[in-house]
């Protein structure tokens, strides 16, 4: 028997708890946090969800197949490790742009490779979950 008090909850945390995955994400290349664990938040988001109300109606809320997210983030991660070669500094260099941005701060290749990492740990553990849902 689904808790009606459980699944309101869980409509108002699925979007606080993915906007606080982006401020863990943003915050990562200068505090702890990052990529993997704002990916984490996310992908808890979801399946929070789909604890509440069911795997079909989550899949209906994501809309994209988390498996399509994992080799995104891969390349995104990719790039932003070998950019820096492009201009003839070591793999994995910050490449950093000189202005800071509103909410976001300081932009560099670092960013880009969390946003890679954020992109492969909610796809590799949403596709985990609704796997392991699936079969149940």
């Amino acid at each position: 028997m689904k808790s009606i008090i459980f699944q309101t909850a869980s409509k108002y945390l699925l979007p606080l708890l993915l906007l606080f995955s982006v401020f863990i994400l943003l915050r990562g290349h200068y505090l702890p946090g990052g990529g993997f664990v704002g990916g984490l938040m996310a992908a808890i988001a979801f399946i929070l969800y789909s604890f509440a109300f069911g795997l079909k109606e989550t899949k209906s809320i994501v809309k994209l197949n988390p498996r399509y997210l994992m080799p995104v983030g891969l390349a995104v991660s990719i790039l932003a490790a070998v950019s820096p070669w492009l201009v003839n500094l070591p793999v994995m260099t910050g490449l950093w742009y000189d202005e800071p941005l509103k909410l976001i701060g300081m932009v560099g290749s670092s960013l880009f490779f969390d946003i890679g990492v954020y992109l492969v740990v909610i796809g590799s553990t949403l596709t985990i979950m609704f796997s392991i849902s699936e079969t149940i």
